[in-house]
């Protein structure tokens, strides 16, 4: 049995004194539940801040990107070591909104993914298709390749895979339970080719538009094994009902 994984993405939003707002309303609120992770992503900002509200907690801190390199002359990122200096012990890799705005490719995702799991970061790895790709058919072949390229030399271990629709991110539509695990069983599936038995305890997370109305549905998907929540996930009281989901 696969542990649930749930995590916060909250994007570029939430300054310093409205992370710490949440943690002190959220963390009460999710004290009791043992039988999950509980990840939440703030922006760069706020990640000491948030790191010291949830020392001793069972909420644990993911940074939203990463670096590639360890220092150096680049000048607006973040090395994994910094992440790590700030309290991080996850990081989100090959978000659909990174490899959209950013153009960032599955040999720069593999590059991110090998730093993270160098400097001991567990690895939320990002995959999906747009409503174009689906439409076209595509979908199995681009699932495919961002996973045979983003995972490419990448040890199973410390890494939780994110299945997220392009098509479903932030537009509050959302995957039918066969949709989602279709595609789940699909990169199961692909994930097997690679590592074998080991994929079996691949946790695989489904994200895009998750909200707690529809996470009980998704999560009785046999290959659902959590949830990479973004607009939900701003405010405590609904991020908790998603951590709290029926078992």
């Amino acid at each position: 049995m696969r542990r649930p994984f749930i995590s916060a993405n909250w994007k570029m939003n939430k300054t310093i004194g409205e992370t710490q707002a949440f943690l002190n309303e959220f963390l009460p609120l999710v004290r009791d539940v043992k039988d999950a992770d509980i990840v939440i992503a703030p922006p760069f900002t706020s990640l000491p801040a948030a790191a010291a509200l949830m020392k001793g907690s069972n909420v644990s801190l993911s940074s939203q990107d990463i670096f590639y390199e360890d220092k150096g002359a680049y000048t607006g990122e973040v090395a994994p070591g910094m992440l790590t200096d700030a309290g991080c012990t996850h990081v989100i890799i090959g978000h659909s909104e990174r490899r959209q705005y950013f153009k960032e490719t599955d040999e720069i995702i593999n590059k991110k993914v090998k730093a993270a799991l160098k400097h001991n970061l567990n690895v939320i790895f990002c995959i999906g298709e747009s409503l174009e790709e689906r439409e076209a058919g595509k979908m199995f072949d681009v699932l495919k390749r961002e996973v045979e390229e983003g995972l490419k030399d990448i040890p199973s271990d410390h890494i939780v895979v994110a299945y997220e629709p392009i098509w479903a991110i932030g537009t509050g539509k959302t995957a039918t339970t066969e949709q989602a695990q279709e595609a789940h069983k699909y990169i199961r599936e692909r994930l097997a080719a690679i590592y074998g038995g080991a994929a079996a305890n691949i946790r695989i997370l489904y994200g895009g538009s998750v909200t707690p109305e529809n996470i009980d549905a998704l999560m009785a998907c046999e290959d659902v094994d959590g949830a990479l929540v973004g607009g939900a996930s701003l405010k405590a009281d609904s991020f908790s009902k998603l951590v709290k989901f029926k078992r």
